[in-house]
């Protein structure tokens, strides 16, 4: 599973990026900071199964706090697109092309509305954050359009000549977009497109662009820098402007200061919670004071920074999934006596059967059955796991 950021420059794609994985990235106000992606990881958060069985974890991957355990997920952090970057501007295309690996993405807007279209500088609350969202629509449905549109006309001819099945072929052709034959055939019956293939004119295809993108590459839209002036009235009156989309109030910076701060062992504080604890207050300076002070209004104010929940509602929400521990009844240790070591993110109906895979091949192959640890009752191979889940699977080898 891969999460893409995206926005437009200077929105606080890097900040937010830096603020998930504390990678070391360039941040500066200014367009195109980034021109390479970011590659990093990021965390869910998941609570952990290790206070219903009075026992203390060791993650292999990731880590736990308090009870709750931080899953790793891959992110990746594109350049900053603009209006037209489907046409080239702004290198648009090669930073589009970078999205095709995502599952899911998280929009960054600027909500302070201190940015231009192109991420100028501008004075604060004089740029409309609405337009943000809209455009990015824009440009990754006019991007699906521009591969479904290679060589259309010919492509169209050859599969009517063929006798072929178009919902079968434009599975195959946008399989990089993760596209598959059953979404196009959703969207061409939900559309009521015509039947005859070869009446599809730009309009169609368009359409059917955008419901194929909105299938692979569902968004949460990131309103970020909610910590400066006038952003909090600009987010109500977007989300009255955008009932039916997902927009988190988020401060990027306010999460990365506090990352830092626990790295530098200056307080506890549990990524997504709307609070913290300075454990060194003598060490601190009267800006670091002042700063979290500020930071802390934030938090009453909207419980969180928002990056976290921004994080989850991507995995949990949008794309469905499911976090399952695998343990024993008798035994929640592996070999090596970690205990609970694994927290596996899987899709929803994931099956008993298809969890023992994941784990391991030979673990499917001899497949007996699998046991709910919790409630000590076995589950068939075809029995659909629920969120954390903490299975064992038993097998003939």
């Amino acid at each position: 599973m891969i999460i893409g950021l995206v926005g437009k420059p200077s929105s606080g794609k890097s900040t937010f990026f830096k603020a998930t994985t504390l990678a070391e990235v360039e941040i500066a106000n200014y367009p195109f900071t980034t021109i390479e992606k970011n590659e990093g990881v990021g965390f869910v958060k998941v609570e952990c199964a290790e206070k219903e069985f009075n026992v203390n974890c060791n993650p292999r991957f990731g880590y736990c706090l308090n009870g709750i355990r931080f899953v790793p997920v891959q992110l990746i952090d594109v350049a900053g697109l603009v209006p037209e970057a489907h046409l080239g501007k702004g290198r648009g295309l090669a930073f589009l092309n970078d999205l095709n690996q995502a599952d899911v993405l998280i929009h960054i807007v600027d909500v302070s509305g201190s940015l231009d279209a192109d991420g100028n500088p501008v004075e604060a609350g004089s740029h409309d954050p609405a337009d943000d969202i809209r455009f990015l629509g824009v440009e990754l449905d006019h991007w699906y359009l521009s591969i479904l549109k290679k060589g259309w006309e010919k492509f169209a001819r050859k599969i009517r000549q063929e006798h072929g099945s178009m919902v079968k072929a434009l599975g195959e052709q946008l399989g990089g977009l993760k596209v598959n034959e059953k979404m196009v055939e959703e969207a061409v019956n939900k559309l009521k497109l015509p039947e005859d293939f070869m009446l599809w004119d730009d309009n169609h295809l368009l359409q059917l662009s955008t419901e194929l993108r909105k299938k692979t590459k569902p968004m949460v839209i990131a309103c970020n820098k909610i910590d400066c002036p006038g952003a909090e009235e600009r987010f109500s009156k977007l989300k009255k402007e955008f009932p039916d989309l997902l927009l988190v109030p988020c401060s990027g910076i306010a999460e990365l200061m506090l990352k830092e701060a626990v790295r530098d062992g200056l307080i506890d504080y549990v990524p997504g919670n709307s609070s913290f604890s300075v454990l060194q207050e003598e060490k601190l300076s009267e800006r670091q004071k002042k700063g979290f002070a500020f930071i802390l209004e934030i938090l009453k104010k909207f419980r969180s920074t928002g990056v976290q929940d921004v994080l989850n509602i991507a995995v949990f929400e949008l794309l469905g999934c499911i976090a399952i521990f695998p343990g024993g009844v008798n035994k929640l240790e592996d070999k090596d006596g970690n205990i609970l070591p694994d927290c596996f993110i899987l899709p929803r109906n994931t099956t008993a059967i298809d969890f023992a895979f994941h784990i391991h091949t030979d673990l499917g192959k001899n497949f007996v059955k699998a046991i709910d640890v919790r409630k000590k009752l076995p589950m068939g191979k075809d029995h659909p796991l629920k969120h954390r889940d903490v299975v064992e699977i038993k097998t003939s080898k």
